[in-house]
């Protein structure tokens, strides 16, 4: 089985409002994050700024928690401004839904294909790998990957899940070879090998 990854290239940008330009997109930027205590109580924000005109918001990661109820090493990742730990709250479908934002995935993902197609049998089994929750639909992944129209992945593509509706978990596919010497030039000028 040869194997397929969906990579994250950047951080997603987020479909945000402006409250000053009416801008619909920021971003996290270097991703930073503001604590604030209040008493025994914290409150924890991401800071995102508008692509536009540069205004900073705040994103609510935790309000009003308790200072024991914290991972002293979390705690540390939110004080620190964590790379890691920014990724992870941004990727958080729960605070996505919590301060009304969607993310913004175009140009922020590629596709790395590591395969040698030349030797392997037809027909050709890929596993597809996401390594963070990007949204694609899988007809047009293919399409990218495997250099031909969508509606002929819809026609040579045999696949588990729906080929036409958005993912961001892993699958499985099965490439049926029409004219193995076109579709070896495609695969090998997709992956930058040349012929």
């Amino acid at each position: 089985m040869l194997p397929w990854v969906v990579r994250r290239t950047r951080l997603p940008l987020l479909s945000l409002r402006c409250v000053d330009c009416r801008s619909e997109s920021a971003t996290p930027g270097k991703g930073r994050f503001r604590v604030n205590a209040n008493g025994k109580l914290l409150d924890v924000w991401l800071l995102v700024r508008c692509v536009s005109c540069d205004r900073t918001s705040k994103l609510t990661v935790h309000e009003r928690a308790p200072v024991t109820s914290f991972d002293p090493a979390e705690l540390h990742g939110y004080r620190v401004n964590d790379p890691e730990l920014v990724v992870s709250r941004l990727l958080d479908p729960l605070l996505a839904r919590r301060n009304r934002f969607v993310l913004d995935w175009t140009g922020a993902w590629r596709l790395d294909i590591r395969s040698a197609w030349s030797d392997e049998a037809w027909p050709v089994r890929v596993e597809v790998v996401f390594e963070d929750p990007v949204p694609v639909r899988p007809e047009r992944l293919l399409a990218q990957g495997l250099g031909i129209s969508r509606n002929e992945v819809l026609r040579r593509i045999k696949c588990d899940i729906p080929l036409r509706r958005t993912t961001s978990t892993g699958f499985t596919f099965t490439a049926m070879a029409e004219d193995w010497e076109l579709f070896k030039v495609r695969i090998l000028v997709r992956a930058g090998r040349g012929w």
